[in-house]
C-alpha cells in the first residue's frame, strides 16, 4: 500500500478538536483586515467590497472562496451593491480558473448556516471548485483523503498573477 502525504488536510481535521474559545474568531475577517499578509493568508485578489482567497484545504487545485469584507452570515443581509460585486467577482474568478486550469466545469456554492455545512457560519462565502471529467476516485470515499496535485504556493502565484491581468485590462 502506498502512503499519500497531505498535511494540510490533517491540520484542518485536527482544528475541529480545538475548543471554540481557542480558535481564531473568523479567518475571513482576520485575513481581510491584514492587507500586508495577503500571501500568507492566500488572498489572491481584493475588490472594493469583497475579496478572493484560496481554500487552504482545497477539494481540487484552484479551489477559491469569495467573501464580503463585512462579517455577515446571511445573503439577504448583504447590500445590493455587495451582492452585485460578489457575483461579478465570481464571474472573474471563473474566467481565471478557466484560463489557468481548463476545467470541464466549476462547482459554485455557498453553505449558509451550520446545518448546511458552513465551516464559518457567521461569514458568508462562496466556493468555486474546478472540476474535470473523471476527477473523482475512491480515495475520498474510503480513505477520507483527497489528492491535490499542485503545491499551494505555485497555485497562489499563478492565480494572483491571472487576477491582476484580468482586473487591470
Amino acid at each position: 500500500m502506498e502512503n499519500l502525504w497531505s498535511p494540510w488536510r490533517s491540520e484542518y481535521i485536527e482544528s475541529f478538536d480545538t475548543p471554540n474559545s481557542e480558535r481564531e474568531e473568523c479567518f475571513l475577517c482576520s485575513g481581510a483586515s491584514k492587507i500586508d499578509e495577503d500571501k500568507e493568508r492566500l488572498i489572491v485578489a481584493r475588490m472594493t467590497l469583497c475579496f478572493v482567497v484560496m481554500n487552504r484545504y482545497p477539494y481540487n487545485s484552484g479551489h477559491l472562496l469569495i467573501a464580503p469584507y463585512r462579517h455577515c452570515g446571511e445573503l439577504p443581509n448583504l447590500s445590493q451593491t455587495e451582492r452585485t460585486e460578489i457575483m461579478e467577482t465570481i464571474n472573474t474568478a471563473c474566467e481565471v480558473l478557466t484560463e489557468l486550469y481548463k476545467p470541464h466545469g466549476i462547482n459554485i456554492g455557498a453553505n449558509i448556516g451550520r446545518a448546511a455545512g458552513a465551516g464559518v457560519p457567521g461569514h458568508l462565502h462562496f466556493h468555486l471548485v474546478p472540476r474535470w471529467n473523471g476527477d473523482t476516485n475512491f480515495m475520498p470515499l474510503f480513505a477520507e483523503v483527497k489528492v491535490v496535485s499542485e503545491s499551494i504556493q505555485t497555485a497562489y502565484q499563478q492565480i494572483t498573477d491571472c487576477f491582476k491581468r484580468k482586473l487591470s485590462g
